[in-house]
């Protein structure tokens, strides 16, 4: 319940700032009419996260995958398939259509990559069928009934948390995270 209204507070905060920014521009004609949809705000911000961990997966070389700074970390490929993992689970929930994860036995980066795109293609569909008419309805998350939106942010929110730990591995290797790139 207390991790419930955690991922709701952080959802009201990534929500608001987007929308307050907004209201200070002047608005398109067109768009004005147009009230803003909490459901495209979050898939926004999940095909940011996709794109940062993909990207990261495919900038560390084959044999970066075994790296662990210490001991007592994960892998840079256990992350991914960690990624993988939640992503999984978690999203066929949404879609009520659980499946049973894989991809922690998997440990090349060839298969942990598309075990990484798997999970997305799952997410890909929840998150397409995330509505503000649905995004209240209960579905069943990790901890319980959940309400859907709920249970997307959180996996948005994970994948950050997730993304955020690759990203030092890389630099530790020397290179550059995807979110740290020039912008073109």
């Amino acid at each position: 319940m207390k991790r419930n209204a955690v991922i709701m507070v952080v959802l009201a905060g990534f929500l608001a700032s987007p929308l307050a920014v907004r209201a200070q521009a002047p608005a398109p004609a067109a768009a004005s009419a147009q009230a803003p949809s909490v459901a495209d705000a979050v898939r926004q911000m999940y095909n940011t996260v996709k794109n940062n961990l993909l990207k990261a997966a495919d900038k560390m070389p084959d044999d970066g995958y075994a790296y662990q700074p210490t001991p007592e970390e994960r892998s840079f490929g256990g992350w991914v398939a960690h990624v993988a993992d939640a992503q999984t689970a978690g999203c066929s929930r949404a879609l009520g259509t659980p499946k049973t994860p894989s991809a922690g036995s998997k440990t090349t980066k060839v298969d942990l990559v598309a075990a990484l795109k798997d999970s997305f293609d799952t997410c890909d569909a929840a998150y397409a069928a995330l509505t503000d008419a649905n995004a209240n309805d209960s579905i069943q998350s990790f901890r319980g009934p959940t309400p859907r939106l709920a249970s997307l942010a959180g996996n948005v929110a994970h994948d950050n948390e997730c993304y955020g730990s690759m990203a030092v591995y890389l630099r530790l290797k020397g290179i550059v995270p995807p979110s740290s790139e020039p912008r073109r």
